[in-house]
């Protein structure tokens, strides 16, 4: 039977940065290393740096063992939830109010022309009986 993974997302990661409490994602996967924090041979502060990102780069970076990788995934949790976030559609009240006046005079076109229409027969008539 295949294990489910747990996903994450990177606000939630982020906000595990205490001591007691301590999540860090590296490459896609989302590591719990609280347990893990005062015998990393870099101190502490390296994870604290880190939060609210990805840090396969310093990972990287700081040459860590095959023993290091071997390590790390009795402390892996999930991994990261990289669905895209789907963006609203923002519309201030002015542009939907005006936006609504124009369909409004799209539709009701003919009374404006039937005002001016009876205003200028009006106004023959009324020039004829002079």
């Amino acid at each position: 039977m295949p294990t489910l993974t747990k996903l994450y997302t990177i606000q939630e990661a982020s906000q595990h940065n205490s001591k007691d409490d301590c999540w860090v994602v590296i490459d896609g996967k989302v590591y719990d290393v609280s347990s893990y924090l005062d015998e990393h041979p870099g101190g502490d502060d390296v994870f604290f740096d880190v939060r609210g990102k990805d840090a396969i780069e310093e990972f990287e970076d700081a040459g860590h063992s095959k023993s290091a990788r071997e390590l790390m995934e009795k402390f892996c949790i999930g991994e990261l939830d990289t669905t895209p976030i789907p963006e609203l559609e923002i519309t201030s009240k002015k542009e939907g109010y005006s936006k609504k006046v124009a369909d409004l005079t799209k539709q009701y076109w003919a009374v404006p022309v039937a005002i001016v229409g009876i205003s200028v027969v009006v106004g023959f008539l009324y020039l004829r009986k002079k």
